[in-house]
């Protein structure tokens, strides 16, 4: 090899170096991660939590532009418990909100996300009754992906193998989710949903909703209708459709959520009708998590009334492991603390 040619190998290695070099700088000019990191924490900030990263946002352009975000942190104001919990994650930009153009978020994809529903449910209890005019739908322009994930309640695991897929997240468009996920037992579940969402005067209303939910080979639920958020625990949703479980035939069923107030709780009102089985019940969704979080319990179930009111009659019910048979009972509301005496639960059990 010639001195003359070495010479130019060297110089076109040098500017390969700084071309390089100069693409790192401006891919970080133009990206800026702490813009990016910054528009997050508001954000939280804004709903009541603290977002933390592990390590600062790093930019890439390639194959798309993009920031990696390393060991993610997402806990209630004032909680010491985190909600979630990330070994990284990574929001795809388009080229527009490079050269300027308005914040966007193109794909949010997080892996391996571990949640807290305890700490989950401490910070929904906390949001106020109602926000404060419409609720924003922010725009996702490709979607958003979920993997590995898991979702315990303190140190018991509830699912493991949890997988999010979503749509497009515009208003006026249909927008697809996929969830599935794997019960403690490693029982698989799925949920379908397809909803088009709205901005309708104060709310953010969800038109044409079609949900689909299956457990294993052995229960399929198919529901439809409307929804509306308000903000925070301030949401209504009717819906109603079909629950068909292995064995025991097809039973009709109706849903019905009113917001909460100054008075009640966030409720949802349980209509089935089906072979030998009548439900009608009011309940608080986040009570009846917790009531059901001690039905699974490892150390064994505790078969406890449900908070709520209303009244149901079952033939037969398969329930963590334990069967009953001919199964009625009233459930009332719990006593205020001016009554003199507790409600007694009328219950009749055969096994």
């Amino acid at each position: 090899m010639t001195r003359r040619l070495r010479l130019a190998l060297l110089g076109l290695a040098g500017v390969l170096v700084a071309g390089l070099v100069a693409l790192l700088v401006t891919v970080y000019l133009l990206l800026q991660p702490e813009r990016f990191t910054a528009m997050l924490q508001e954000q939280a900030r804004g709903a009541g939590l603290e977002l933390s990263l592990a390590s600062p946002a790093s930019p890439t352009l390639f194959p798309r532009p993009a920031l990696e975000l390393q060991g993610l942190t997402l806990t209630a104001q004032g909680a010491s418990m985190p909600i979630l919990l990330a070994a990284n994650g990574r929001l795809a930009l388009p080229w527009r909100t490079l050269f300027g153009g308005p914040t966007v978020i193109s794909r949010l994809e997080i892996d391996a996300p571990r949640v807290d529903l305890d700490a989950l449910q401490a910070w929904l209890a906390s949001l106020p009754a109602s926000g404060a005019g419409a609720p924003n739908i922010p725009r996702i322009d490709t979607g958003v992906r979920i993997a590995r994930g898991t979702l315990v309640r303190g140190n018991q695991l509830l699912l493991r193998d949890f997988a999010l897929d979503a749509g497009s997240l515009l208003t006026g468009e249909p927008f697809p989710l996929v969830v599935s996920a794997k019960d403690a037992d490693g029982t698989p579940m799925q949920l379908r949903l397809t909803a088009t969402p709205r901005i309708q005067g104060n709310a953010l209303q969800f038109n044409d909703v079609d949900l689909n939910l299956t457990r294993g080979a052995t229960l399929s639920m198919r529901l439809s209708g409307e929804a509306h958020w308000h903000g925070a625990a301030d949401a209504a949703a009717t819906l109603a459709g079909s629950l068909t479980q292995a064995n025991a035939g097809r039973y009709d069923i109706a849903l019905h959520l009113t917001p909460a107030n100054q008075s009640e709780p966030l409720l949802l009102a349980v209509k089935l009708d089906g072979p030998g089985n009548h439900v009608d019940l009011r309940l608080p969704p986040l009570g009846v998590a917790r009531w059901w979080s001690r039905i699974g319990n490892e150390q064994g179930p505790q078969l406890t009334v449900p908070p709520g009111s209303g009244h149901v009659d079952v033939a037969t019910l398969d329930l963590a492991g334990v069967h009953v048979e001919g199964l009625q009972m009233q459930i009332t509301p719990a006593p205020t603390s001016s009554s003199s005496a507790p409600a007694i639960p009328a219950t009749s059990t055969s096994r």
